[in-house]
């Protein structure tokens, strides 16, 4: 997929860690919170636009916490993922 690290909060994908930099997902309360310490950047060819955290923000533990909350919070709920189901013994 994207082939570097990505970060879960509540069992979804809120941030990607690729070449380094870090990349979270773009949500209305997470914009809030970082205000226009960021800039929008993609973390691989064909991602969509993420907010590109500077260092300052993420040597910052609990505030670079924090976001990840609020964006999490801001996420729909995954998607379940049938496959995994199915491996279960459960059907769709």
């Amino acid at each position: 997929m994207f082939g570097e690290y990505a970060i879960y909060c509540d069992e979804q994908v809120v941030a990607l860690v690729c070449d380094n930099q870090l990349f979270v997902e773009i949500t209305p309360p997470g914009r809030a919170s970082v205000g226009q310490r960021y800039v929008e950047g993609a973390a691989y060819p064909g991602a969509k636009p993420s907010m590109l955290l500077g260092a300052e923000e993420i040597d910052d533990g609990e505030r670079l916490c924090e976001l990840i909350r609020i964006a999490a919070a801001a996420l729909p709920a995954p998607k379940p993922n049938h496959q995994k189901a199915i491996r279960r013994g459960r059907p769709k």
